[in-house]
């Protein structure tokens, strides 16, 4: 009986420590305040951050993505869920674009601050950071299906 006791709580344990790694690994996509758009989906989201759509619809301002470093979890959650790829394959993918002259990836920082100021301060930007971040002047785009 303690064995089982002991097995339950060891069991309880590890899904409560995944439950808490995946929702430190969620995040919030972002926008300037100013910006009219409400939501996109992840393939327009994709489209933004990878430069592949370089404007914002009706509006005709320039979009300014910015990416967390490669190191980040919620650049991994991100890219999983918004790119449907590996973080690491995205760089690859910079790597390819670089290489053949084609663009340069966004810039990266390191800390969801750093994202929230340059989306603050950029009319075109987007952005994402992790889901607890405290959004001070920007706005949270939806993703919509």
């Amino acid at each position: 009986m303690k064995k089982l006791i002991l097995l339950s709580g060891i069991v309880l344990g590890l899904v409560l420590a995944l439950w808490a790694a995946a929702q430190s690994s969620g995040f919030k996509v972002i926008v300037h305040q100013d910006n009219p758009t409400a939501g996109l989906s992840a393939k327009d989201v994709s489209n933004l951050l990878l430069k592949k759509k370089t404007k914002w619809d009706g509006s005709g301002i320039a979009a300014d993505p910015i990416d967390l470093d490669g190191g980040s979890t919620i650049r991994e959650a991100f890219s999983e869920r918004v790119h449907g790829r590996s973080a690491s394959s995205i760089k690859s993918y910079w790597q390819r674009q670089i290489f053949s002259g084609r663009e340069v990836p966004p810039p990266e920082v390191r800390s969801d601050a750093e994202v929230i100021a340059f989306v603050r301060r950029t009319p075109g930007a987007i952005g994402y950071v992790s889901s607890d971040a405290r959004l001070d002047g920007v706005k949270e785009l939806r993703l919509v299906n």
